[in-house]
């Protein structure tokens, strides 16, 4: 181990610190106005993507630990923002879908998740924020070659339920 190592200057704790900051204030607001966690947040707005999914495919997009996505849609369907169903291509798997109650909380809760992020940004110039997304897609591009490296998920993930059956960029 070199004595020139700063955690402080690590680029994955330095993105780890600043991932956790802002997810936490983001948690202020909707557990304020609703009282949802980040993982009950992240289920919410993935189901509004996805329409449809199992417990597994959250898993996947949400990058959380299967027992926290398990623990956040019983949560969340205990508060009636969404249902359980048979899957129609397969009676063994249930598939998750958003209620009116979690379409009007995501309609609520939304814009000022939005307003956040804006003033997050609102210091940042157009030229220096399409940097950033570009050193982010040239990470992104790094780690698609890092055949040790989990697997990224196409920016528009194909509505299918049933665990393992989102679409990946990259080979798997």
């Amino acid at each position: 181990m070199t004595d020139a190592f700063d955690l402080a200057e690590f680029l994955p704790y330095r993105l780890a610190l600043i991932s956790e900051r802002v997810s936490r204030r983001l948690e202020v607001e909707y557990s304020r106005s609703h009282g949802l966690t980040v993982a009950e947040w992240r289920v919410l707005v993935n189901l509004r993507r996805l329409g449809k999914a199992s417990v597994r495919d959250i898993q996947v997009v949400t990058n959380l630990e299967k027992s926290r996505v398990s623990r956040a849609v019983g949560r969340l369907e205990e508060a009636g923002h969404v249902e359980k169903q048979a899957s129609k291509r397969d009676a063994r798997l249930v598939e998750i879908v958003l209620s009116d109650k979690g379409k009007a909380t995501l309609r609520q809760i939304i814009p000022a998740a939005l307003e956040i992020e804006e003033r997050l940004l609102s210091g940042i110039s157009k030229e220096a924020l399409a940097g950033f997304y570009a050193v982010f897609e040239e990470l992104h591009r790094v780690l698609d070659l890092d055949l040790e490296a989990k697997p990224r998920l196409d920016k528009h993930v194909s509505n299918t339920a049933g665990g393992g059956s989102l679409q990946r960029s990259g080979s798997d």
